[in-house]
Order: C-alpha cells, then structure tokens, then sequence
C-alpha cells in the first residue's frame, strides 16, 4: 500500500473516509431472529466505534441483552486497498463462543458488505453476511444475515441493529 493510496482514501468520499464517519457513541435497537420471521427478541444496545491505526480501522465496542441475558461483542471494519476489498473481524460474548469470525468480500461498489463463514458441531459450515448502512449522519444500520449450506434453505436475516447517535467522535 502507498501513503498516497491511503492519503486519498481517507480524502473527502473516500472508503476510508467513509469508515470515519461511523466514529462515535451509538445507541438503539437490537432485533434477533432465530427462524426467519419469527422475532426472537428485541432490545436496546449501546455502542462505541472508534478509529485507530491513524484511520486504517474503526473497532466497534457493544453492549446489550439477548432474551435477558448480557451480551457484549466487539468488530474491527477495514479497507484493504491493495485487493481493493472490505474485511471484518468479529468476536461476542453470544454468537462466537471462542471463535473469532473473519469476513471479506471484494468492493463492488455498493458499501460495506463482509462475507464469512462459522462451524457448526455437526455438518458444513453455515455462511454469515454483515452489511452496514449509514443512511442518515446520525442513524446507522448494522444487518447480519445468514446463509445454511446449500440445500438446506435460504438467506435469512439474523440480527439487525439500529443506532442513533448520541455523540460525534
């Protein structure tokens, strides 16, 4: 990667400028979904997301409840410039166990969006998608998805959390 590469993306319009944005306290909902369409809980969340790295990454710090019982989590998102591709990782205190999930996927210009993958005791692994939005300055949507092995079903949303924020980086 060349300083200059990096200089321009953290440039007005830049990805990297655009993680930037996602800098600050956040607070909102959580929404969970064990079958699709069939809520499984919904409650508030509390968030942190910082830069570090001088800007190269935002690492994301959460809180919240899930069927009543405490859930914390973390997420560094990045840009690699030279694949030119978005990459996650991601650990919680819920849906990881000991595992550290780590998602990629090449930028085809329609934002951040990883994919990964988890290991189940029995069977394939089961793929997990990870988009987010930030449609408003102030509003940022956080959407999990997950996908069965083939043959065994659809995509389906998982988690979806809607913050608002509370204070600016």
């Amino acid at each position: 990667m060349s300083g200059r590469s990096f200089e321009e993306s953290k440039a007005e319009g830049g990805i990297h400028h655009q993680l930037g944005k996602l800098v600050g306290t956040w607070e909102g909902t959580t929404r969970t979904w064990f079958e699709p369409g069939k809520d499984a809980d919904e409650s508030p969340w509390r968030g942190t997301i910082r830069a570090v790295l001088g800007g190269r990454f935002v690492v994301h710090e959460y809180e919240g409840t899930l069927q009543g019982k405490p859930l914390s989590g973390m997420a560094i998102y990045g840009y690699h410039l030279d694949p030119d591709r978005y990459e996650m990782a991601w650990i919680d205190s819920f849906h990881n166990g000991t595992a550290i999930m780590s998602s990629r996927s090449k930028n085809e210009g329609r934002g951040y969006s990883v994919l990964g993958s988890f290991e189940v005791p029995q069977g394939p692994p089961w793929g997990w998608r990870t988009e987010i939005q930030l449609p408003e300055p102030d509003r940022l949507v956080i959407t999990h998805y997950i996908i069965p092995p083939e043959g065994q079903g659809t995509e389906a949303k998982a988690v979806e959390t809607v913050y608002r924020r509370v204070r600016a980086g």
